[in-house]
């Protein structure tokens, strides 16, 4: 993956955060990650709203975005990202305990890239990152522009 796309991640759950950094690193992703614990921050950050941090013009970023988060869920999340003309190009990849068949297409009618099943298990979960470090590192990530 190129170094300059920074991977965001929003996860209220912050040992899950962690183990997501902590493989993700052990892949090989060395790339800047930004947490947010749940959907409105992540939403002030790509939108550039209220207070705290802003995302920059001409980045590339990528999006790890759990479902089940306070404030805004990630559905809210992704239907926001995808109405917005510049940041509908940003790559969304679900991670979340849900595997309801009916809920991952909701997400990809929705407009998400893909979607990974957070195991219930420590090692699959840890095997489940490490797979997912290996597909960033290959996948194309389009700068997102607009002031």
């Amino acid at each position: 993956m190129n170094q300059e796309v920074v991977i965001l991640i929003a996860e209220d759950d912050e040992g899950h955060a962690g183990l997501i950094r902590k493989n993700l690193a052990r892949a090989g992703i060395l790339n800047e990650m930004l947490h947010f614990r749940d959907g409105q921050e992540i939403v002030n950050f790509l939108l550039r709203l209220g207070d705290g941090r802003k995302r920059k013009s001409g980045t590339a970023y990528v999006l790890l975005l759990d479902i089940r988060m306070p404030k805004l869920d990630g559905l809210e999340v992704l239907a926001r990202i995808k109405c917005d003309p510049e940041l509908r190009k940003l790559p969304v990849i679900m991670i979340t305990t849900t595997d309801n068949p009916m809920e991952v297409a909701r997400c990809h009618a929705m407009g998400c890239n893909s979607y990974i099943t957070k195991p219930v298990e420590y090692e699959e979960f840890v095997n489940a990152i490490r797979q997912l470090g290996l597909f960033l590192m290959v996948v194309q990530v389009p700068k997102v522009n607009g002031d």
